[in-house]
């Protein structure tokens, strides 16, 4: 259940979604606090995310209200910007796609859909605002794919020099829990503007060395994206996971040290480690296994191509060499020439439904006919080990590293020029 909860919460700050008449439990009084390029954000908007946000900190002390409804205003206007550029692009989300999306979360805590949505309502929250709340998250989704992520690439040499800056500066075979906070500098900003901004820094710095609650300041002071549902945490992340400006650090710090001031394009940063572990080592089983593919085609029906294998079946246990037979009859052409032979597999290496029957096969059992997207197979398993597959997971996280790495600042900088270019009008908000 507090799965649910968070789950909601975190959806709740992100996106916009009209105020629950159900949940409120004072009336607000409904005015434009924000002009975003066409579309406007009301009060009760604002006070209903505010609402999420103390609900979600209720045992933290908060910054003043008007700071609070600043911040969280300003993750309300990204988001609309966001919104109506997905709107310039025609990108929709489909109600049968945000269905699917609807039976995964609710899977996930192990719900139905019908339990899940009357959770969500006994929760205070109205479920028809939380589908569409999904669905702008789907919309944003997609916009990131189109506008960064699929811009994004990630060259072999790229991963070699980013294993060997993590040998070099220890952290190859570590993980970091990190807490940050930011203190942003305009992209133009001037000499005057980035001393205000650094003596600004400097202040929280000392107050945390003084023995400040590093989350507390961060909620009230740190303008790093996402913040508000955050604290400041960034959670465990290996060095390869968090910004170069810091990975050069961390692994000279002592768990419970704070350095600052971090400079860099954003702004001043400063960070705390709250703890570190060793990586763990990658073991994983792999499986000797060979099969035999019939494929259905206009001429070969389901019936069929299942006959044919259960056929096949009975010579190989009445002793017949499957290999031969694989050479004869499988449709697999590069596997057939090897006696059907799909050599060594990773877990992941095949598609779900060929690996859940491999798996659940001792050695040397012959599995009963069973379909698949490419056909119908039967499968043997010759021999399963134990095998190091470190070498290949470390660069496969490296990879993936790195591609998050640049994301975050490509998603940052995008989301500043969108910022930047639009326009936006504040209306008195907190008045």
């Amino acid at each position: 259940m507090k799965q649910i909860n968070r789950i909601i919460t975190i959806i709740g700050c992100l996106l916009i979604a009209n105020a629950a008449p159900a949940a409120a439990k004072i009336e607000v009084l409904d005015y434009i606090v924000a002009v975003v390029n066409d579309d406007v954000i009301v009060n009760s908007t604002l006070q209903e995310k505010v609402r999420v946000v103390l609900d979600k900190w209720r045992n933290r002390r908060m910054p003043p209200r008007a700071q609070l409804e600043k911040q969280v205003l300003e993750g309300l206007i990204i988001t609309t910007l966001q919104l109506q550029m997905a709107k310039r692009s025609s990108i929709q989300i489909e109600d049968s796609r945000l269905n699917e999306q609807l039976r995964d979360i609710a899977a996930q805590n192990n719900m139905d859909l019908k339990s899940f949505r009357k959770h969500v309502e006994a929760e205070g929250h109205s479920f028809v605002d939380f589908r569409e709340t999904i669905r702008e998250q789907m919309i944003i989704g997609d916009l990131q794919k189109r506008r960064v992520v699929n811009r994004i690439i990630v060259t072999e040499r790229e991963i070699d020099n980013f294993l060997a800056n993590q040998i070099q500066q220890g952290t190859a075979s570590h993980e970091y829990h990190i807490w940050h906070i930011l203190i942003a500098t305009p992209e133009s900003a001037s000499p005057e503007e980035i001393k205000a901004k650094q003596q600004k820094a400097q202040q929280v710095l000392t107050k945390l060395k003084a023995g400040a609650d590093f989350q507390q300041m961060a909620i009230s002071v740190s303008d790093a994206r996402q913040v508000i549902e955050s604290a400041g945490d960034l959670g465990w992340r290996t060095g390869g996971e968090l910004p170069s400006l810091f990975s050069k650090l961390v692994s000279k710090m002592a768990v419970g040290e704070i350095r600052g001031l971090l400079r860099n394009q954003s702004g001043f940063h400063i960070i705390k480690l709250v703890d570190k572990r060793d990586g763990e080592k990658s073991i994983i089983t792999q499986t000797q296994v060979r099969h035999i593919l019939i494929k259905t085609n206009t001429l070969v029906s389901d019936s069929e191509a299942q006959k044919r294998l259960e056929g096949l079946k009975y010579r190989i246990e009445q002793g017949h060499d499957f290999a031969k037979l694989a050479r004869a009859y499988s449709q697999d052409t590069l596997s057939a020439a090897k006696g059907g032979s799909l050599d060594w597999l990773n877990p992941g290496d095949f598609v779900p439904e060929f690996e859940e029957v491999m798996d659940s096969l001792s050695k040397n059992q012959v599995s009963k006919p069973f379909k698949s997207r490419y056909g119908w197979h039967i499968v043997q398993v010759l021999a399963r080990r134990q095998h190091d597959n470190t070498k290949k997971a470390i660069r496969v996280k490296a990879e993936q590293q790195i591609r998050k790495r640049k994301f975050e600042a490509e998603l940052q900088s995008w989301q500043r020029q969108l910022r930047e270019e639009a326009y936006v009008e504040y209306r008195d908000v907190g008045r």
